[in-house]
């Protein structure tokens, strides 16, 4: 409207003038200016939409003594300031110039348009990435995500990657700035979100759990070589079903106090004797007797629906842990 136009700066009015009467006169009418006015016209122009009747009657009433040629365009932004600067200025000032007035990428942004990629994609721009690059994009993406991307590098790679993971600390908002800025060339960024991820024990011991046994096994052990302490903290995080075995009497009794009783009947119908010989130790006789009787008389039951009963079973022992009211170091026995 011509209200709003009046609300306008001078150097606002001018540059929605110069998208009024499109890029060719537009050009020629930059060309009168220094390099300084240029950019400071085309930072406005970048941020023109549509344009209303209104406003286009307003601003060639005030400029029409500069008007070179009909006007048609009624878009400005990005590649309408590009194509009039380039016709001023040619390609490479035109680039020069935009570059300088373009915003600072967003690096939350960056992570977000990267979380909305699939893994292939992801991996394919981080492939030829450092280490502490790779690691840094897979500590923003959910496991499901992240666990897939780092089974597509090759052994070496993913060794150091998940190491990397393992000793990352919160990240500063001038690295992150830099990766994401590194990143945001083959990106088209829409979104924002905020940036609270990092990378960490947690997130490495579910990363391994992702891969397939034989890698997992073979990537902590050599992680465990170089950096024991480092090692251990994983392999703790890494705690399965199975692992309840290995832990002290009182730790598995104070587990047991905790967990459902449906959970665990269920979790042990494919559990290891060793296993069950554990539990069965740790629960009153009573107890005891019924879970015996209760795995007797249970039939046949899904694979998922007992992998999801040990899955609320490894919760109960990770909360326990993580308040320090049991400890996983059981006997030092390996996972």
């Amino acid at each position: 409207m011509a209200t709003e136009y009046k609300s306008l700066s001078r150097i606002q009015r001018l540059a929605t003038f110069l998208v009024v009467i499109g890029p060719e006169a537009a050009a020629h009418v930059l060309k009168e200016f220094d390099d300084d006015a240029i950019e400071l016209i085309c930072k406005e122009m970048t941020n023109i939409s549509a344009i209303e009747e209104d406003t286009q009657k307003a601003t060639v009433e005030e400029f029409s003594q500069f008007i070179l040629s009909s006007y048609g365009s009624l878009l400005g932004g990005p590649l309408y300031t590009k194509k009039a600067l380039e016709i001023a200025k040619g390609d490479f000032k035109a680039t020069s110039i935009l570059e300088r007035i373009a915003p600072t990428s967003n690096s939350a942004e960056v992570i977000k348009e990267i979380e909305q990629m699939e893994p292939r994609q992801i991996f394919n721009m981080i492939k030829t990435e450092q280490a502490q690059t790779i690691a840094f994009v897979l500590s923003y993406l959910e496991r499901d995500k992240a666990g897939p991307i780092l089974g597509m590098f090759n052994h070496e790679v993913r060794e150091e990657v998940i190491e990397r993971l393992g000793i990352m600390e919160p990240t500063s908002l001038e690295l992150i700035n830099k990766v994401a800025n590194s990143l945001s060339k083959n990106l088209d960024t829409k979104q924002k979100t905020t940036l609270n991820k990092s990378g960490g024990i947690r997130m490495v011991a579910d990363l391994l759990n992702t891969l397939e046994k034989e890698d997992s096994k073979s990537i902590l052990a050599n992680i465990e070589e170089r950096n024991p302490a480092l090692g251990a903290e994983i392999r703790k995080k890494m705690f399965s079903f199975e692992d309840l075995s290995r832990l002290e009497l009182p730790d598995l009794q104070r587990i047991m106090r905790e967990v459902d009783s449906g959970d665990l009947i269920i979790a042990l119908k494919s559990a290891t004797e060793s296993l069950r010989d554990a539990v069965m130790e740790a629960v009153s006789k009573r107890a005891a007797d019924t879970l015996k009787e209760e795995l007797e008389m249970m039939g046949p039951v899904k694979l998922t629906e007992v992998e999801a009963a040990q899955e609320r079973v490894i919760q109960v022992v990770r909360r326990l842990e993580e308040q320090e009211e049991i400890s996983l170091d059981g006997g030092g026995q390996t996972v």
